[in-house]
């Protein structure tokens, strides 16, 4: 099964068995971004750098047999109304579009405490108000099993 295809779970046991590291797994998934988001859309903002230094912290928690649980290592994305410290937050709207939140939005801090690597923020409707995701304004969210298809949802993935 390829890494971009495992669920949570599945993914928290391969690292812990060292089938692969945090690095690959973001690498993996940041490659599968960079592939398909041109034509879908989703990510309005991708955190490479960031994902990539985080996952190489995680691997030398592992290392060390300090983890701070089953989330650490695991890649993630976050829809764009959620704040996080210093990554653009912009809800999809040109009003907040270089808007750097100061701090994060507790649901956010609980999972990069629990060491989660953040990948980037997802694609929505403007403000989340909408269920198709067709009015943001930075672009339209397709969807990734039809593309003439919207991928509903405020979010839309």
């Amino acid at each position: 099964m390829a890494i971009t295809d495992m669920t949570i779970k599945d993914m928290a046991g391969a690292l812990a068995e060292k089938e692969f590291s945090a690095v690959e797994a973001a690498q993996a998934h940041l490659s599968r971004i960079d592939a398909l988001n041109p034509q879908l859309g989703a990510y309005l903002n991708i955190t490479g750098g960031p994902a990539l230094a985080a996952a190489e912290a995680s691997d030398k928690r592992r290392g060390a047999g300090a983890i701070k649980g089953p989330l650490d290592g695991i890649p993630m994305a976050l829809k764009d109304i959620i704040c996080t410290k210093g990554v653009k937050t912009t809800c999809a709207s040109r009003i907040l579009e270089n808007y750097l939140p100061p701090y994060n939005a507790t649901c956010w801090q609980h999972l990069e405490d629990a060491g989660a690597l953040l990948l980037g923020k997802l694609n929505m409707d403007e403000f989340a108000m909408g269920s198709s995701t067709e009015t943001g304004a930075f672009g339209v969210c397709h969807n990734p099993f039809d593309l003439e298809y919207v991928p509903g949802g405020s979010s839309g993935v």
